[in-house]
């Protein structure tokens, strides 16, 4: 997976709420800013293009609900009209426009705003990627900020245009609900993934540790610190909206909030089991390694004392005496190659009994 570079420095210096994008330096690949919009209530649900040119004159009917989604934050104009439109704090528009962001809730007189992060598995390299979800709700709008058009939003789509939808009996705030507990649940798509991965990991190296197996350890361990980094201050985010202190949510909505703080916490409880295990793997890696390595040196050490004994009677009778045992004995040298394969079948026999010529420790 390419990873890109990130443009972080424009920011260096600047006054806060200054309007720069901070993401992929290369947009060039990116889509124009789609905007779509979704005017909705219990009995009729109108989808369409919102384009660029007709926000200026863009008026909201109050006893209608509202969701607009922004598919793109790369333009900073466009999110910068978007924002005096619906009058929105210069810091909300610097933070949308930085995906860097982690998640977060800050609360104003009348709309709440909260970003999180929209995790995808990667099987190939063992890795994860994001992007940031923005989300502005107010007493009758919603709007959502993606930085590309992914679907991760489709389901939520889907229902609401099903006939006699419940999603749409409610309020903006148990869309927001909904949208959020999307998220989460793609988290544990997620988990499962890296958790199913992980699994099979351990099987291989329990058979045959390589070096390969080295590098996955360390690329699950490098993805469940990403996810780590998202979930632990989303619990926050919604447990702060569990309490509802500016009344945003209606009290109807409030449990279902809490339900997605419990699967929060559930996930969280999760990783960490994961992330034991990857550190436990790594033990088992590097005692396999040791293994190996205690393996061979006691091999080259049964080699080198089956010689060491053939190599002190060779230097014995190799001494520069003139009289010695066996020196003028036609079957000297065979006594000699005889003692020496004796003294050897012995320690054999010895390393056999002791298990030093197999597997075993």
């Amino acid at each position: 997976m390419r990873k890109h570079k990130k443009i972080r420095n424009k920011k260096i210096g600047l006054p806060p709420g200054s309007l720069v994008y901070v993401g992929e330096a290369d947009v060039k690949h990116f889509d124009a800013v789609k905007i779509t919009q979704i005017t909705y209530d219990a009995d009729s649900i109108i989808e369409a293009d919102l384009a660029i040119g007709e926000l200026a004159n863009f008026k909201h009917d109050p006893s209608k609900k509202l969701w607009l989604n922004v598919h793109g934050v790369h333009d900073v104009d466009v999110i910068k009209k978007l924002g005096d439109l619906f009058n929105l704090h210069p810091l909300v528009i610097e933070d949308i426009l930085n995906t860097e962001q982690r998640p977060k809730i800050d609360e104003f007189g009348d709309y709440v705003f909260l970003e999180t992060r929209h995790f995808y598995y990667h099987p190939e390299s063992l890795s994860v990627s994001s992007e940031q979800i923005s989300m502005i709700l107010g007493k009758h709008f919603l709007l959502t900020f993606q930085e590309r058009s992914t679907g991760a939003f489709a389901p939520i789509r889907e229902r609401m245009r099903a006939s006699h939808a419940y999603i749409r009996e409610q309020g903006v705030d148990y869309l927001a609900y909904a949208l959020l507990d999307s998220v989460v649940d793609r988290y544990f798509s997620v988990l499962e993934a890296v958790s199913d991965a992980s699994e099979t990991l351990e099987e291989a190296l329990l058979a045959n540790p390589t070096n390969a197996e080295l590098h996955n350890i360390h690329q699950l361990k490098h993805a469940s610190i990403e996810l780590r980094r998202a979930v632990w201050p989303l619990r926050e985010v919604v447990n702060s909206l569990t309490r509802n202190e500016h009344g945003f949510f209606q009290p109807s909505t409030v449990p279902y909030l809490r339900d997605v703080y419990d699967h929060t916490v559930n996930f969280i409880e999760s990783l960490e089991s994961i992330r034991d295990s990857l550190s436990g793997m790594m033990d088992i890696y590097m005692a396999s390694v040791s293994q190996r390595v205690n393996l061979e040196v006691r091999a080259l050490t049964v080699v080198a004392m089956l010689f060491m004994p053939a190599t002190l009677i060779a230097g014995i009778f190799g001494m520069n005496f003139h009289w010695m045992p066996w020196i003028d004995d036609r079957n000297g040298f065979w006594w000699a190659l005889g003692i020496m394969s004796g003294i050897a079948l012995v320690m054999i026999l010895i390393f056999w009994r002791r298990q030093w010529l197999g597997s075993k420790t």
